[in-house]
Parts: C-alpha cells; structure tokens; sequence
C-alpha cells in the first residue's frame, strides 16, 4: 500500500470548526477516528488521504519540515517562520480566520500616529535615556522585517509568552506588535493601532509543504481534493443562466450569445456560465435581444478541465521529491 496524503487541519477551536465546514462544503467531509477527541481523520471522497488534527502552530512547523504534504492554519503562523519560497506553497486563501497583525502603541502618545513618529520616539527615547524602544511580541522575524522598511532601527524586542496587549501597562515594553480581529482587546489596554502599523492582513490558508516526499500516488489523491475544492470555489463565484430555445430567430440569438462569451460567459449545452456579479448584465443582455424568460441558477461545483493548483504545485516541487 503506498504512504498516504498527509493533511494536517487544527485540532480544536473555532477555526477546526470552520476548516471542517469548509471541507464538507467541498464536498470532502471530514471522519474523525477515535471519536470527537480523536487526532487521525479521513476525508470522504479523497481515498489515500490521512488526515491529522494538529495544533496551529505545529501545522506550519510540519509543512516547513515536510512532515506533512498538506495543512490548514494561519499565515501569520506561515510567514513568521522567515520567507516562504522554496518551503511552503499557498495554494488558496480560505476566507475566515482573519485577523491582522499590527503595531500598537499607548493612545497617551498623541503625536505618535504612523512609523515615522515612531522612528522618532525611539531615537528621542535611546538619546536621552541610552535604553532602545522595547517591542512585545511572539512575531520576532515579521516585527524585524517590517521594522527595517520603515526605517525603524533604535529598539529592542522583548519576547512574549503570554498575553502581549498588556506588556506596556505591566512595564514590560512601551508598544506591542500583536494579532488582532477587532482591536478590542488592544483598546481595552489602553493600545491604538498605529495608521500605517499593519504588518499583514492574515487569514487561513490551504497551503503545500515543497519539503515534503511527494510520490504519485500522493499527488493522484492532492488532485482529487484540489479539484473539489477548486470546482467549489469556482460554483461560488459563478451562475448559470438558462432560457428556452429561440423558435425563430435562431440567428439572432447565437450573435448575442457570441458576444456574451466573447465577454467572458463560458457556453453550455443549456445556456452559459458567467461571473456572479455580471449575472444581471447578461441577462439583460439576453432579455434585450427577445429571449427569455432568463432563469439564474447557482452551480454546487464547477469542474474546469485542468486543476490549476496542482498545475502550479507541480512546477514548484524539485524532481527529487517526485518519486
């Protein structure tokens, strides 16, 4: 029997909630083994997939050690373990998760707004006190970077290990770089955001390990769940439009169809396929023209030809892994 897919998805919480509704969705609903508390799966519909319940942070370790092929978790948690290329594949943004990764400050510095001031603060604060700035975070590698662009370079970062939104009124920093969904949390600590102070904009993410061992048979399963996920994604953003045939005129009716898909409509034995927001534009379209009435249905799935992601994923393993 050849070594299975490996699929790692958050093993608690309300994103493990979402990952799993996101699966059945695709119609590849999850199965865990070992009842409710169990940390093996499978995934219906995806035979020679096994599917591993981890912890956020260990799914973004595994992916970057190649212990798993597949994983679902943050990109906050992706990107702060240093440049992607070559490691990690994104292959689709998932649409929940979301949270922002930012710089925050005490809203007592009134002048303190953007980078720049505080650039200024920092160098203000080391000239009279001969102590660097201190920054509270657990995203060393990204507060580093995103610091350096800004021209930021008189500070010091103080690790965190608990909860860093209240390091500056323990004493512990003077301004934070944290995860926030609502910057609730930074306010009720006496924090603001600064305006220019987003380091990344995260959400939850499909992503491929280009560390991992992939076989064939490996890459057979990854493209029947990429293909379910891909024709999900496509139905959401897609209508179809259908009318009765044209009993006279039947010209008439293949010139404005013509044009639709020369517009980007994709034909189909019953009628086209077209983007969701320009359902109305077509259909006006057809209208206009004497045909109708126009029915708009939304498709489950919509399978194209070819799977891009694996295509993509394809180019970017090394020979070596393809076994």
């Amino acid at each position: 029997m050849s070594d299975p897919l490996i699929i790692a998805i958050p093993s608690k919480g309300r994103l493990k909630e979402q990952v799993e509704a996101w699966l059945a969705d695709c119609g590849t609903p999850l199965k865990v083994s070992g009842g409710a508390r169990g940390y093996l799966a499978e995934l219906k519909g995806v035979p020679g997939a096994q599917v591993r319940l981890l912890s956020a942070g260990d799914i973004a370790e595994a992916l970057d050690s190649g212990e798993v092929h597949f994983g679902v978790t943050g990109e906050d948690l992706l990107r702060e373990r240093g440049d992607l290329e070559g490691r990690v594949l994104l292959l689709q943004a998932l649409g929940f998760g979301r949270a922002d990764l930012v710089v925050a400050a005490p809203k007592s510095w009134l002048d303190v707004d953007a980078m720049e001031d505080l650039e200024e603060v920092a160098h203000d604060l080391l000239s009279r006190t001969g102590r660097r700035l201190r920054v509270a975070t657990k995203y060393l590698a990204q507060t580093r970077a995103f610091f350096a662009r800004h021209g930021v370079a008189d500070y010091r970062i103080v690790e965190s290990n608990g909860a860093t939104e209240g390091a500056p009124a323990a004493g512990a920093a003077e301004i934070v770089v944290d995860i926030t969904t609502t910057g609730a949390t930074l306010a009720a600590n006496g924090l603001k955001v600064l305006d220019d102070g987003v380091i990344l904009k995260s959400q939850a993410q499909l992503a491929a390990s280009l560390r991992a061992t992939w076989s064939e048979a490996q890459l057979a399963s990854a493209e029947r769940l990429m293909r379910a996920i891909e024709a999900r994604a496509a139905a959401r953003r897609s209508v179809t439009l259908v009318w009765p045939q044209a009993e006279s005129d039947a010209d008439g009716e293949a010139t404005i169809v013509a044009r639709l898909v020369e517009a980007g409509a994709q034909p189909r034995p019953s009628g086209l396929l077209v983007a969701a927001e320009q359902a109305a534009q077509a259909a006006s379209a057809l209208t206009e023209a004497g045909l109708g009435p126009v029915t708009v249905a939304h498709p489950e799935f919509v399978f194209a030809k070819a799977c891009v992601a694996l295509t993509t994923l394809r180019a970017r393993i090394s020979d070596v892994n393809v076994k």
